[in-house]
This record gives structure tokens, C-alpha cells and sequence, in this order.
């Protein structure tokens, strides 16, 4: 167990980019199948860009001697966040995807395929929370320093930056059991219950998909 009092929270700065980006990618449900699914710049991108390039003042990392243990990224504003998406992110990975040729690659098309499937199945459709609930986040921590607290003390660190910012409340997504637990603990709720089939084919399990919320 590392000690918690040589843990440090700060602001994120651009020189831990790509530490972050390094954590997204083992820490994602994608972790174990890199080869399968884009590659990982790519992955990384979507997971991190809008957080760390768009809106770096509401991400923070949790450091030990100047290691970065993991990391939250959030926003204060997810409607913001899903329209820089829409205008600038995704378009950006479609493109590297199409200068790098991946966009056809086989696995790339297999895993549109069932993302179009799961969309026509109605597993995207969920109430939209923004209005009660403005604020996100993504955290992860390096599989080393998992069970430690260090995610704990991410989430405090953050929640009090919310609050001083005046915002009234977060939401956001998890895909397992194990962290639809972990905030229950810190007194997030369950928002809405869905599932996710689109990973079936690689992972071979059908996917929880909680919505947690809290008021601030």
C-alpha cells in the first residue's frame, strides 16, 4: 500500500499528456484488445483529447515523486463538451483514421458494424441529464495503484473544484459493476440502467451501462 500523504493533486499541465493518454489506453475496456480496434492514438484520442486540449483547466493528476498514478478530466459544461465533439474531435480521428488507412481496415469495420447495431437497438437512447446534472468526468488510475485510494482522493480533489465553480451537479458512465460500486461508496446514485452489446463479439459479455449522478 503506498502511503496516501505523499500523494499529490494538481492541475494538469501539457508535459502530463501523454501519461494520461498511456493510462486511457491500458485502463479502457479496450485495453486487452489493442490490435483489434483502432490504434492507439486513435483510442487515446477519443478517450482524452476534448478534456486535455479543449478544456485542460478541469483535469487533474494524482502524482508521487512526480509519477503520474492517474488522473481525472472533466468538464463543467458536458453540452459544451459533446459539441466540440461533434465539430472537432471525432471528425479529427475520422480523418487521421482515413489518412492513415484504417478506416476499412477489418477491424475497424467489424466494430462499426455492431456500434450501428446497438444504435438501432436503442442502447445509445438514455434521458438526458445535463440540465439538473451539467458536469462530467474520466478517471483512471495505472493498474499499479489501483486499490489505494488514489482514485478517491482524484474524485474529492475534483467534486470540491466543481463546487467552487458553482456547479450544481455531474453525471456520467461506467461499463462494470465494480465501478458502479466504487461511487456508490463516495454517495453518487444510479441515474439510469442500460446495457451494451457491442463488444459481444470480442469480449463475449454483454455490458452494464450505469449513469451516476450527484448533486453538488
Amino acid at each position: 500500500m503506498i502511503d496516501v500523504t505523499e500523494v499529490k493533486i494538481r492541475g494538469y499541465q501539457k508535459e502530463d499528456r501523454n501519461a494520461i493518454r498511456e493510462i486511457s489506453i491500458e485502463s479502457s475496456i479496450f485495453g486487452e484488445y489493442r490490435n483489434a480496434v483502432f490504434d492507439d492514438e486513435v483510442l487515446a484520442d477519443l478517450l482524452t483529447a476534448y478534456f486535455t486540449d479543449y478544456e485542460p483547466v478541469s483535469c487533474f493528476v494524482a502524482e508521487k515523486k512526480e509519477y503520474v498514478m492517474g488522473y481525472i478530466l472533466g468538464t463543467k459544461d458536458v453540452r459544451k463538451m459533446r459539441n466540440v465533439l461533434k465539430r472537432k474531435v471525432i471528425p479529427d480521428v475520422v480523418k487521421d483514421l482515413s489518412g492513415k488507412g484504417q478506416l476499412f481496415r477489418k477491424g475497424n469495420l467489424i466494430f462499426i458494424k455492431n456500434i450501428v447495431f446497438s444504435y438501432f437497438k436503442g442502447e445509445f437512447v438514455a434521458p438526458d441529464f445535463s440540465p439538473e446534472y451539467p458536469a462530467t468526468l474520466h478517471i483512471n488510475i495505472a493498474p499499479q495503484f489501483r486499490g489505494q485510494n488514489v482514485g478517491s482522493l482524484l474524485i474529492n480533489h475534483y467534486l470540491d473544484f466543481l463546487k467552487k465553480e458553482s456547479i450544481s451537479g455531474i453525471h456520467f458512465g461506467v461499463l462494470s459493476e465494480r465501478a458502479k460500486m466504487f461511487f456508490l461508496k463516495l454517495d453518487f446514485k444510479v441515474l439510469f440502467t442500460g446495457k451494451y452489446t457491442f463488444l459481444n463479439y470480442l469480449t463475449g459479455e454483454t455490458l452494464p451501462h450505469y449513469i451516476i449522478g450527484k448533486k453538488l
